[in-house]
């Protein structure tokens, strides 16, 4: 980090199954800015198999370490640095709780189910 220490605050973490196999996940709103259109759509749906869209450029995801990285994999295949910004804010326990939101709901976690 830039100037100084690192002073980010530790991301919430859920847990997510019974017992054995649980996974922590943390929540991380995600925003990104792409002028091509191409780029843009195609990033769009990776982000859309990992989390929630929930206005114009921005998603709401809870992601485990392993789904953080993948998640990273995919998009650097997708992204030209020079012309596009993707961004990850981790959710601290505090700030999640805080989030205020007019006309849609609050960040949740969708709760599936494998059978």
């Amino acid at each position: 980090m830039a100037g100084g220490r690192d002073r980010r605050v530790p991301a919430i973490r859920s847990t997510v199954g019974p017992g054995r196999g649980r996974t922590e996940r943390t929540l991380y709103v995600v925003a990104y800015d792409i002028p091509d259109d191409k780029r843009r759509t195609k990033v769009h749906k990776t982000l859309e198999g990992f989390g929630r869209w929930t206005q114009y450029s921005l998603f709401e995801c809870y992601l485990s370490d392993k789904e953080m990285v993948i998640l990273r994999g995919r998009l650097d295949g997708l992204l030209k640095p020079s012309e596009d910004s993707v961004r990850f804010y981790p959710l601290c326990a505090g700030c999640e709780g805080r989030v205020e939101t007019i006309g849609s709901e609050k960040p949740r976690e969708e709760t599936v189910f494998l059978i």
